[in-house]
């Protein structure tokens, strides 16, 4: 388990994030939802350690995130963050091999790439692994991206708006492998994200932020609640089951 205590970010006199305390749970997809400038990415950033806390704790498996070195903390938890573009042109089995640079230190084994094999597998890339990046449409280019994070082989996964950009047709088919991670691997997915739809047929696990703040948390159902969202966005949303899914309608 990640527990985060009383995490606060300054940018100059700005308080991004206050007081901030979540617990993490293995095992879940868990989305974090809210409106532009909640704090959502800033939290995700300083879990994974990519911005520096400027008070507060972040508690992984029993120690302080402090505590851990790098290296070992690059086997536990991965982070695919909004801009992951490359200036160096790369096929994209090069690029999936990057997650295995914990490991290997740019010295692949027969191992390392028996898991680049099956992160491209994973992700359906098997048939472009010599294609340059540069060549792929957006969807194929992000799938790539997060096949490298696959393929650290870590026990927590943060996406930090994955599906940004994206056609209808690849965000469907990343939140279905993400949910598969979590089913199939058990692993834990942490991901920020805008679409309500998407986390509430995906998720197991909502945190919403707003003006820095926590302002609720619970499972799926408790959250897509039409006066729990009013809240959240400020926005009147009509709550409707498809197939036992809730789907939210926004567009009245």
């Amino acid at each position: 388990m990640i527990k985060v205590r009383n995490l606060k970010k300054y940018y100059g006199d700005k308080n991004v994030v206050n007081n901030v305390s979540i617990n993490l749970e293995k095992g879940r997809l868990i989305s974090f939802i809210g409106a532009n400038g909640a704090g959502k990415s800033t939290v995700l950033s300083m879990v994974s350690r990519l911005i520096s806390k400027d008070s507060g704790e972040i508690i992984i498996e029993g120690r302080e995130l402090s505590q851990w070195d790098n290296s070992e903390l690059s086997k536990k938890l991965s982070i695919l963050p909004q801009a992951n573009y490359m200036n160096i042109r790369l096929k994209v089995r090069e690029l999936v091999s990057f997650g295995r640079f914990p490991y290997s230190q740019g010295r692949l084994t027969k191992e390392d790439n028996r898991i680049i094999d099956e992160a491209l597998n994973y992700m359906g890339l098997k048939e472009y692994e010599n294609r340059y990046i540069d060549e792929l449409s957006g969807g194929e280019r992000q799938m790539s991206f997060i096949a490298m994070t696959i393929a650290q082989d870590t026990e927590y996964i943060f996406l930090d708006e994955p599906l940004n950009n994206l056609d209808m047709k690849h965000s469907s088919e990343i939140m279905k492998i993400l949910r598969r991670l979590v089913d199939e691997l058990k692993k834990t997915v942490i991901i920020v994200i805008h679409d309500i739809n998407f986390a509430s047929c995906y998720s197991d696990y909502i945190v919403a932020l707003k003006k820095g703040e926590v302002i609720k948390e619970g499972g799926t159902d408790e959250i897509i609640d039409k006066n729990v969202l009013k809240e959240i966005y400020d926005l009147d949303i009509h709550i409707e089951s498809v197939k036992g899914k809730k789907i939210c309608n926004y567009f009245q």
